[in-house]
């Protein structure tokens, strides 16, 4: 097993890598406009995730996907050699999906206000069932519970030694 940071810094290393040989060296016009958000590299360095978004449509999506996969090979080999590792990790692109998944939750907030108000308002509109009080409240049994809590005192002993 390889050290935590020494993986860290090896994915940070194919991220910044994937993304500058992809800004400099591809030249397939298939891909759109594309940034490379993540890299995670497993603990053994054999296998990195390269993680990435695309500002386009589905089909710039395809098509970048596979400008990436035609572009696997040059960008594997470029990654191991400046890794110095014994063998080059494999590389695999995954479309980061983050625009969607924030559009989804920026929904689903959105709903849950408009519950939230529709709850406040019928809220403010509610009257109780019976009494605001349900409980039967005795006036003189109030009044001499309350003055014998404050007549009575503990005064025997504290702690756990009583002889």
């Amino acid at each position: 097993m390889s050290d935590p940071a020494k993986v860290r810094r090896h994915a940070e290393r194919v991220r910044e890598l994937v993304a500058s040989v992809v800004r400099s060296q591809i030249k397939d016009p298939r891909l759109g406009m594309i940034t490379i958000t993540d890299a995670r590299i497993t603990a053994d360095l054999r296998d990195a995730t390269v993680f990435y978004t695309v500002l386009g449509d589905a089909a710039a999506q395809a098509s970048t996907a596979a400008a990436l996969e035609s572009a696997k090979g040059m960008l594997r080999s470029t990654v191991g050699k400046a890794l110095g590792l014994r063998h080059s990790p494999t590389l695999t692109f995954v479309l980061d999906d983050v625009q969607n998944q924030v559009k989804h939750i920026d929904d689903l907030l959105t709903a849950a206000r408009s519950a939230d108000a529709e709850v406040q308002r019928l809220a403010a509109k509610a009257a109780y069932a019976g009494d605001a009080q349900p409980y039967r409240v005795d006036e003189e049994t109030d009044e001499e519970d309350s003055a014998e809590d404050a007549s009575s005192t503990d005064d025997g002993p504290r702690g756990g030694d009583r002889r």
